[in-house]
Order: C-alpha cells, then sequence, then structure tokens
C-alpha cells in the first residue's frame, strides 16, 4: 500500500492553517483506519482528521509546518497496512456511531438511579472532551464553536450545576452523532449511485479468447466485441469492420463505420459486424476511481449560503463572549454572565445548513438525480435560463419511420413491405425503425427473395421474383449503384429540409421509393418545458445543428420559443458564455463529448445517465433515470433546500434572542436557557433533514411526439 498527496490548501505565505486530501492506492480496513485516525490526532497541531475507507481518502487539517510533517512520516509508517478485503460494506465505527444515542440511554434510564456523588462524577467524565476540544482550540489561537461550548460547560461545573453539565454534554453529543451520521449515509446513497457493476469482456490472448472481468484489463489488452455488445472500453481497432451506435456519446442515432485503426469508446454498441479493440485507457480512469472522485468533490464543494452560515457560525463567538463580559460588568452577577454563554447562535447555525445540504444530496439519490456538491444545490435554485442541446436530451436519439414515399408505379405499401423483408436481417437502429413501421401497419412480408448480401456502412442488396433489389443510403444508391433519384427530387429536398435521414430502395436500377427517419422529442419534453416555465424559468433556449427550418419545426413541436440553429459541437460553449456575460443565470442540459464544454462553462450543468461518460463526468448534476422530470425534481428540491436554510436561520435568530433576553433579565434560569438552546438546535438540526419533497413522483412517459 502506498499513500498520495492528491490536493493541498495553505495560507500564501506560511503553512499554517492547512489541510491536505491523502489517498491510498486501495481501500483501508477498518480497524486499521481508525487506528491511523488516532495516530494522526494526538499529534499537536492536527485539529481534525477525516477518513473514508471506503475510498482510501485521509482529510487532514494541520495548523503548521511541523504538524504537517509529521503527519506526513506516521503515513510512511503505515503503508504496510493490509487492504481492504470488501469494498461494498458499510463505513461504521460502532462506538461513533452509537455515542450519541448511548448517552441518551444513559442518561434517561442510568442517571436516574445514581447516587448523587456518581451523578456528578459522570457529568464531569463526560465534560472532559469537550473541554479538552475547546482548550486545544484557544491554544491554537483559535476562538471558535468548540471554545464557547467548552466555556459554558466550565461556568457550569463552576456553579456546580452537574445536572446542566449533563444535559449539555448530551445534546452536544447528540449533535456531533446527528451529523456524523447523515454525513455518512448521504456519502454512502451518492457511492451506490454512481458505483458501476463489474463487466466481464473477451479478452485475446495468442488468438484464443479468454474470459476476462474487466478489472483486470490492462492497456495493451485485445478486447473482441461482437453484433449487439457494448463496447467496455476506449481503444482501437486493430481487425474487422463493424458499424458502431454512438448516440451515447455524440447523440446521432445512425451507426458510423470503424474499421481497422479507428478510434472507439465506452458506452458505444456494435450494431453490425466484429471487431478486436486494443486497450488505450487503464489506471485511474477506473471506474472505482471515478466514484472515488465524485464523493471527494461532493464533500468539498460546499454551498455558498453553508459557507456563510459557517462564518456566521465562528464571528458570532466573539460576539457572545463580548456580551457575557459585558453582563458581568454591569451586574456583577456570574450566573447572568453564564446564561449568555449557554446560549449561543453558532451551534444552529453552523449544524443546520451542512445537514440540510446533505440531507438534500441524500434525497436527491432517491429521486433519481446525483447532486455532486453543495453550491450546485443553490445553483439551481438560482438559475434562470435553460439552455438544451437537442439530440439525444431533447429527443430520444432512437429513429422512427416518419414518411413513405413511393414513386410512379410503385405502391406506398409494397415499398414498406419489400424493405422491412430484407432490413429485418440487421440489427442495426435504422431497419428496426423500418421492420417496426411494418409491423405497427400490419404489413406481412413473406421470406421469398434469395441471400441478402450485405455492404457494411453502405446498404444491403439481394433479388425478389427475378428483380433485384438495393436498400440504402443515397451514396450507395446513387454514387456506387448508379441508380437515378431525381424522380422523387421534391421530397428528397422536404424531407431533408426537416432534417430527416433518408433510407432509398432501388429495383432492377430504378428507384422505387425511400423512406423518412426522424429521431422524435421524448414523450415527456412537451410537459417538462410548461413546467419549467412554471418553476421560474425566463429563457428556455435549444441548441441544435440543424438548419433554420428544422430547427424551428422541432422547436415549435417541443414548445420552445427560442433556439439557436446551425451551432457547430464547438460553438456550444460560447454561447452558454454569452448568455452568462448577458446576465443570465445558465443550466445547460446535454449528454454528449460535445456538449461538456458548455456544460462545464454553465452555472450548472445537467447529464442524463444515458449520455457520454465524459458528459457525466463533467456535469454538475447527473440524472439517473432517463427522463426530463428529472430536471423538475431537481429544482424543487433545490428551493426547498433553500428556503428550509433560511427558515431555518431564521428560527435561530428568533428563538435564541428570546431564551438570550430571557436569561439576561433573570426571567429563565441558566440550565433551563441551555436546555432550551440546545434542543432548539437538535430540532433545526431534525428540521434540516426532513425530506423536501416526498410526494414528488415520475409520471409514466406517454407516447412520442411527432
Amino acid at each position: 500500500m502506498a499513500f498520495y498527496l492528491v490536493h493541498e490548501l495553505k495560507g500564501l505565505k506560511t503553512q499554517k492553517d492547512g489541510r491536505m486530501r491523502i489517498r491510498a492506492n486501495t481501500p483501508l480496513p477498518l480497524a486499521a483506519t481508525e487506528d491511523l485516525v488516532q495516530k494522526l490526532q494526538k499529534i499537536t497541531g492536527i485539529s481534525k482528521v477525516q477518513a473514508n475507507a471506503r475510498v482510501g481518502s485521509l482529510l487532514i487539517f494541520y495548523d503548521s509546518a511541523k504538524s504537517r510533517n509529521q503527519a506526513l512520516k506516521v503515513l510512511q509508517a503505515n503503508e504496510k497496512l493490509p487492504a481492504m478485503k470488501k469494498l461494498i460494506g458499510r463505513d461504521t465505527t460502532p462506538q461513533a456511531a452509537m455515542g450519541g444515542f448511548f448517552s441518551l440511554f444513559r442518561y434517561i434510564v442510568i442517571r436516574p438511579f445514581l447516587p448523587a456523588c456518581l451523578r456528578m462524577i459522570s457529568a464531569a467524565i463526560s465534560a472532559i472532551p469537550f473541554l479538552v476540544k475547546g482548550i486545544s482550540q484557544l491554544l491554537h489561537g483559535k476562538l471558535r464553536v468548540e471554545v464557547l461550548d467548552a466555556s459554558a460547560i466550565a461556568a457550569s461545573l463552576y456553579l456546580r450545576d452537574f445536572r446542566t453539565v449533563s444535559m449539555l454534554t448530551l445534546l452536544l453529543g447528540l449533535g456531533d452523532t446527528l451529523a456524523e451520521w447523515t454525513r455518512r449515509h448521504s456519502l454512502e446513497s451518492l457511492t451506490e449511485s454512481l458505483t458501476l457493476h463489474v463487466q466481464t469482456v473477451w479478452r485475446k490472448v495468442n488468438g484464443t479468447e479468454v474470459s476476462t472481468p474487466l478489472a483486470r484489463i490492462k492497456k495493451g489488452d485485445l478486447i473482441v466485441v461482437r453484433s449487439g455488445s457494448s463496447i467496455p472500453v476506449d481503444g482501437i481497432v486493430t481487425e474487422g469492420v463493424g458499424v458502431i451506435n454512438q448516440s451515447s456519446m455524440t447523440g446521432e442515432p445512425i451507426g458510423v463505420k470503424r474499421e481497422e485503426g479507428g478510434a472507439v469508446f465506452a458506452g458505444t454498441v456494435v450494431e453490425e459486424g466484429e471487431i478486436v479493440i486494443k486497450v488505450t485507457k487503464v489506471g485511474d480512469e477506473t471506474r472505482f476511481r471515478q466514484v472515488a472522485a465524485f464523493i471527494e468533490e461532493s464533500e468539498a464543494l460546499k454551498a455558498g449560503i453553508q459557507g456563510k452560515s459557517e462564518r456566521m457560525a465562528d464571528l458570532a463567538v466573539p460576539f457572545t463572549f463580548a456580551l457575557a463580559g459585558l453582563v458581568f460588568l454591569v451586574t456583577r452577577n456570574f450566573m447572568r454572565a453564564a446564561s449568555v454563554l449557554l446560549v449561543d447562535y453558532s451551534c444552529a447555525l453552523k449544524l443546520a445548513t451542512p445537514l440540510a445540504v446533505l440531507a438534500a444530496m441524500r434525497e436527491g439519490t432517491h429521486l433519481g438525480m446525483v447532486i455532486k456538491g453543495g453550491r450546485y444545490l443553490e445553483a439551481l435554485n438560482d438559475a434562470d435560463t435553460i439552455v438544451f442541446d437537442k439530440t439525444g436530451t431533447l429527443t430520444n436519439a432512437s429513429p422512427v419511420v416518419a414518411e413513405v414515399i413511393a414513386c410512379a408505379k410503385h405502391k406506398r405499401e409494397d415499398v414498406l413491405r419489400t424493405m422491412a423483408c430484407l432490413e429485418e436481417h440487421f440489427p442495426h437502429p435504422v431497419a428496426r425503425a423500418v421492420v417496426k413501421k411494418a409491423q405497427d401497419e400490419n404489413l406481412v412480408h413473406e421470406e421469398e427473395h434469395a441471400q441478402v448480401e450485405y455492404i457494411v456502412a453502405h446498404g444491403v442488396a439481394s433479388s425478389l421474383r427475378g428483380k433485384r433489389l438495393l436498400v440504402g443510403s443515397r451514396h450507395y444508391i446513387e454514387c456506387d449503384e448508379h441508380v437515378d433519384v431525381s424522380p422523387l427530387a421534391s421530397a428528397i429536398a422536404e424531407q431533408s429540409a426537416m432534417g430527416r435521414s433518408l433510407l432509398f430502395m432501388a429495383e432492377d436500377g430504378k428507384l422505387a421509393g425511400l423512406l423518412a427517419i426522424e429521431d422524435p422529442l421524448r414523450a415527456e419534453a412537451i410537459s417538462v418545458i410548461q413546467k419549467l416555465r412554471e418553476e421560474g424559468f425566463q429563457r428556455i433556449i435549444m441548441l441544435t445543428g440543424d438548419d433554420e427550418r428544422t430547427a424551428k419545426a422541432i422547436a415549435q413541436r417541443a414548445g420552445i420559443t427560442e433556439f439557436r440553429a446551425q451551432v457547430l459541437p464547438s460553438d456550444k460553449a460560447d454561447v452558454v458564455r454569452e448568455l452568462t456575460q448577458s446576465g443570465c443565470k445558465v443550466l445547460m442540459v446535454g449528454d454528449g463529448i460535445n456538449d461538456a464544454p458548455a456544460l462545464s462553462s454553465a452555472l450548472v450543468g445537467v447529464a442524463m445517465i444515458d449520455g457520454t461518460d465524459l458528459a457525466r463526468e463533467v456535469a454538475n448534476v447527473l440524472l439517473t433515470r432517463p427522463d426530463l422530470n428529472g430536471l423538475i425534481a431537481a429544482r424543487r428540491l433545490a428551493r426547498s433546500t433553500m428556503r428550509r436554510i433560511h427558515t431555518n436561520f431564521a428560527a435561530t435568530l428568533i428563538l435564541n434572542s428570546i431564551f438570550l433576553a430571557g436569561g439576561l433579565f433573570n426571567l429563565l434560569p441558566a440550565g433551563t436557557s441551555a436546555v432550551l438552546h440546545n434542543l432548539t438546535t437538535l430540532g433545526i438540526s431534525l428540521n434540516a433533514m426532513r425530506p423536501h419533497l416526498r410526494h414528488f413522483a415520475f409520471k409514466p412517459s406517454g407516447a412520442n411526439q411527432n
């Protein structure tokens, strides 16, 4: 095992108050992780250590260069730790997870039966960890919430109010346990949402195919992929010819030809043929490392409002101490001064917002989305402009037959029947669309033709009742087979102007007819566009590479009034930047490799689960169901979360101000004020964790919009 320094933040001139992210090259065993964290926390100057054994990650907060170097030495000494045998499993520490709840059990069930002297001893012992934590922060020159908690406990001990001491330590412990439980379980949900099942592939070794787990594939290995199978790696074709469906990468439903020397990508599908691929990407690009990166990003990217709450919480500490000192100077009453320390704004401010953010992220996984950081919840709430890529996002990237057009002396039904008869032998999407169209019209086609000859990436040829039949692209029919297509020139121009792909049929060297193929809108697209307007989006824009006429027709069907036509893939990011510079807060929705720059340029980028790997990685929000209704859920979740944060903030200020005033004017005993304050903090924290959209559900998609 080896540890690597993957990220570090520190002061501009010194190494004080820094933090560093350390990652192991394998998952860590749970017991050894706990031991390692304890060793690091014993180092003077190490203020905090966060560990995630599942992804082999340690986040270490240090106060000086000396403590930083000592921490690195401890890690170097522990590089011989055994690897974790089981990757999937709950990362639980019984002592940490149950500590707060055991304290509650002890306080309610055990404490009442203890003698008075033992209750005092128990209260003093339970106070020690909080006192040590506060003193440690103070010795390092930091006046934070921990110092205020320690001062409140110390004041209660001085007043010999052991009941208040017990209650304070109980509630503080419960708060910490609640926060840790929520954080851990939220991150577990994120991990499970992002983890993909390991696939088995056929590896070619000395001319023999060997079934091999994908995890064992190395750069340079040869992988065999046949018709109908997904390509599990990025690589270069070394043998064979195939038609590759790259709709998950480019959004285009029509397959492309790949032969020796051609590049192929993970997530695409071999529609026809058989190819041997030389693997080009391994190592840190494995699925596990992608999951680890997503989880670390989710923890690191705090919402702006979360950062503000934490800063306000720390700023409130000096104010609380100053007010307590002022009260003591005026009244000379230590009890009244202590009541100020026992009631502060910091705890709820610092705890409630991150809990609300993590709870929302966790709820998002159950609603069909992965939100990769708190700041993107805030961005989802703030966005006022939404930009859609057309192909694969607003549309299905699954072709259907829109029109059947026959030449003179040929019947429409005969053209469709014959083309379906020939195409049913092939598995590619266009062939399936033709066969389905014939089935929908109840056209029965008997197997009367001779053997079908398939020309990869061009078309098919056969014979029927003594006549030679050709089915394929315009290039194949017109250029390769020299068939005149002018009899349908007007229909060709009209269908092409609508952005449809054309499939031609010729009989004995003469054009018989054509099929117009289109990519229909997603079934839910129209209703989602309408709901997005209701959710407060002022502008909804569609980007497409189609010409003006085609773009306008598609936009009208979707209910979109603003679109940009003939947009090159490289220009999408420029459109997003232009909108941003004009004052728009842009939410970009895309699914292809060419959408990645635009997704990263927007205030928040959203990708579909059936999109390319790159788009899913670059996007800030991933919809884990192939349904645009996830956008509605994401918007509502973000808005509900922000409303709850603001509500909790107001409740914190109002309630704690009341308790503080009660203590100052001797209306509330100090112990009662402390109990009410801490119960308020717990209540606000529980409110932050409540589900937001318990009644939200995706509606079944209706029929496709043509």
